[in-house]
């Protein structure tokens, strides 16, 4: 398994127009074979940092996840939304243990 942080600091007028598409992102995500979470979570003082908490079955499954149609289209709506570029973070989970901990049902 492997779990991806991906920092992203957005412009503050274009926030909404990112939470948007990157919702239809994350439920088309979550419908993947090798996507077990795809969490967006929004940071209460700065409304304009978005973190999204990318749940993978395995070290392939980013690749897989990347070759969509749907990231393909939410990278390229989202690019000029962003006050800088996203940065990422690659994590082992240590609990809960398993892949059944983790696993969301599809939104």
């Amino acid at each position: 398994m492997l779990v991806v942080h991906v920092d992203v600091h957005v412009r503050p007028e274009r926030v909404a127009d990112f939470l948007e598409a990157t919702l239809a992102n994350a439920r088309a995500s979550v419908r993947e074979p090798g996507v077990l979470r795809f969490d967006v979570v929004q940071d209460q003082a700065d409304p304009a940092h978005v973190v999204l908490v990318e749940v993978y079955r395995d070290a392939d499954a980013p690749s897989a996840h990347k070759a969509t149609a749907h990231y393909a289209t939410w990278r390229d709506a989202v690019e000029e939304m962003m006050a800088r570029p996203r940065a990422s973070t690659r994590f082992s989970p240590v609990f809960p243990v398993g892949e059944a901990g983790w696993e969301s049902p599809p939104a």
